[in-house]
């Protein structure tokens, strides 16, 4: 079995013990998008999902002070790329090497002449 299957198996087996769509169970699909995306960072989560101090409701919590945190009155959020990077500070995962395209050129314009058509 590989890293991926495997650290993708720890964190189902987690996810099946909390609430469907509760702020652990989301913890665990981003995991499983990393480990999808970062064969590495697999083999990191594969082993700290062993240990229950790294679990996915642990993490979870991780995110929650962050957020209770950075309250605006009666409101806390925490965006995607704060989420990743706590969770990767959490877990000791690397950066994403994966870098993302970068922007496409505009396509060039032609100045049409429209007696052309004439």
């Amino acid at each position: 079995m590989n890293y991926q299957t495997e650290a993708i198996r720890a964190i189902e087996a987690q996810q099946a013990k909390v609430t469907a769509r509760s702020p652990q169970w989301m913890v665990g699909e981003q995991l499983k998008d990393i480990c999808r995306r970062e064969p590495r960072s697999a083999e990191l989560l594969a082993q700290d999902l062993k240990v229950e101090a790294m679990s996915i409701t642990a993490a979870e919590k991780k995110i929650k002070a962050f957020a209770d945190g950075h309250k605006t009155g009666n409101f806390s959020c925490v965006t995607p790329m704060e989420a990743d990077r706590i969770l990767r500070e959490f877990y000791g995962l690397p950066k994403p090497s994966v870098a993302l395209p970068p922007a496409a050129d505009p396509p060039e314009r032609k100045i049409i002449d429209l007696s052309d058509f004439l």
